[in-house]
């Protein structure tokens, strides 16, 4: 944002209460809101109209990161970590809600999280792995990933979910609190547990 950008929003927020209450402000111009508390540091953000970005969100990316996408309408509520490393790219869309301390981490591979989708507080994402080779420390170790992970649209995840690299979570589905996802959730599906496994399908 223009230092005079800045100016207004520290100005705006002095008459708005805080948390959820300043999302009318994303309204008031096309670039959107960002809390002055938030850490932008990512060389390539790109933000589609009415995008709002909490108090105490950061957005990080490595110089190896990819870019990070947020289309029109997103809400990237408090104290939500984004970072992309390793030329992993991360990708919201348009009308997605990510509620508060969530972490979504690219690397290696992406997450690409689509359209309408509601993500609970606490989730997280992680597409990569260390290898474990007793040989050396784990620290020290490439990185791996068995692909993207992949949120299609009107997905519902339950507070904490954890979705793991190479896991598809199909369009409609809905995934319960404390779920670890790691393999693919079908379409319209209602998922629970650890390892998450369907139980139902809205349909029924």
């Amino acid at each position: 944002m223009s230092p005079l950008g800045r100016l207004a929003t520290r100005l705006a927020v002095l008459f708005v209460p805080g948390y959820k209450a300043r999302v009318p402000l994303a309204k008031w111009g096309p670039n959107g809101y960002i809390s002055p508390s938030a850490t932008i540091a990512h060389r390539i953000l790109n933000r589609g109209q009415r995008v709002f970005i909490g108090d105490r969100v950061a957005i990080y990316g490595t110089d190896s990161g990819g870019p990070v996408t947020l289309e029109n309408d997103v809400k990237l509520y408090s104290d939500i970590i984004v970072e992309t490393t390793h030329g992993g790219k991360l990708v919201i869309g348009e009308g997605t809600h990510v509620q508060a301390r969530c972490h979504l981490v690219a690397g290696v591979n992406s997450v690409l999280i689509g359209r309408r989708c509601e993500i609970a507080p606490a989730c997280a994402f992680f597409c990569y792995n260390h290898k474990i080779d007793p040989s050396e420390p784990v620290r020290t170790q490439p990185l791996v990933s068995r692909g993207d992970i992949v949120i299609e649209d009107d997905v519902w995840l339950g507070y904490g979910v954890i979705v793991l690299d190479g896991v598809r979570i199909g369009a409609g589905a809905v995934v319960g609190a404390g779920s670890v996802v790691v393999k693919d959730i079908p379409p319209m599906a209602v998922a629970v547990g650890n390892p998450a496994r369907v139980i139902k399908f809205r349909t029924d």
